[in-house]
């Protein structure tokens, strides 16, 4: 008596197909069964950019009142943390959505250097906080201006020797 092929056509087809579908069956069904946690605010989205004097840091955080942000140094770190309250009447409606996220959040980006007390302004204005941290000098490009001046150049004078000087 012949075994069954997987591949023949009396076979149940072809196994990677069946494979296949059993996997998206899996990984689809997966997603659905997981609960939902509501562990708090998402880190706030950031940007980052540099300049020849300071790192300037900018964070979204709309929702949040500005005595709930603390900026932070910590060695080389600057830390961005605060808590996003939520609304009083979320239990009073019956909700059919409910995307915006609501709880603590904290975002730590490490500096090339560790600034110094003063370096560090922070201000908060229509839900964007915008930090700067000024490099310290060492850091700072050091370039100087040379001046371009008109005409052919000036042949300097030839050196005086120490023998014909005397």
């Amino acid at each position: 008596m012949p075994l069954p092929s997987l591949w023949s056509k009396a076979g149940a087809g072809d196994p990677f197909r069946e494979m296949r579908r059993e996997m998206e069956d899996f990984m689809g069904a997966f997603g659905r069964r997981l609960p939902t946690l509501d562990v708090g605010a998402e880190a706030p989205a950031i940007n980052i950019a540099e300049t020849t004097e300071a790192v300037e840091v900018t964070a979204e955080l709309p929702g949040v009142d500005q005595k709930d942000i603390k900026v932070s140094v910590d060695g080389n770190r600057l830390v961005i943390a605060g808590e996003k309250k939520a609304e009083s009447d979320r239990k009073d409606k019956n909700w059919h959505v409910m995307e915006r996220s609501y709880g603590s959040f904290h975002r730590a980006i490490a500096l090339p250097f560790e600034p110094k007390d003063d370096a560090v302004q922070a201000h908060f204005d229509k839900g964007v906080l915008h930090v700067a941290v000024k490099k310290p000098p060492a850091l700072q490009p050091k370039t100087k201006t040379i001046e371009v001046k008109a005409g052919a150049p000036v042949e300097p004078a030839p050196p005086v020797s120490p023998s014909k000087a005397a």
